[in-house]
């Protein structure tokens, strides 16, 4: 028999409705900057490549690279290794059984935010 209220049943949760929460924006973000550094490293693969082809391969690769918006790619690149580290620490405590209560969670999230950060300002300035 056929369920007549099928079209009326609400979606769950639905996005309007749904509040995302500080586990699941930094869950997204690791998978986002692991992407990111896959990018990034086909940029610096490309230009080693370019630097064993010829010089004019190299010009081309190491004028993107040296450019402002490979300076910007780099920065945002550090930045990505160290939150998909941190992200990747925090899902080793999580195998273990701690830190899953909601608290824990979301301030472990806390703590991956600030300490990529505070962890690419010293690459850039002292490395």
């Amino acid at each position: 028999m056929p369920d007549v209220n099928r079209g009326n049943r609400p979606l769950s949760p639905h996005l309007t409705i749904y509040r995302p929460q500080m586990t699941s924006i930094t869950s997204i973000f690791v998978r986002i900057t692991g992407n990111a550094l896959l990018v990034a490293g086909l940029l610096i693969v490309w230009w080693f490549v370019a630097a064993a082809t010829s010089e004019t391969a190299f010009d081309r690769a190491d004028a993107v690279i040296t450019s402002w918006f490979g300076d910007l790619v780099m920065l945002l690149s550090t930045w990505a290794l160290w939150y998909h580290l941190f992200g990747g620490l925090r899902h080793l405590i999580w195998d273990t059984g701690r830190g899953l209560e909601i608290e824990a969670a979301e301030n472990m999230g806390m703590m991956m935010i600030i300490a990529s950060l505070a962890m690419t300002i010293f690459t850039v300035i002292v490395l």
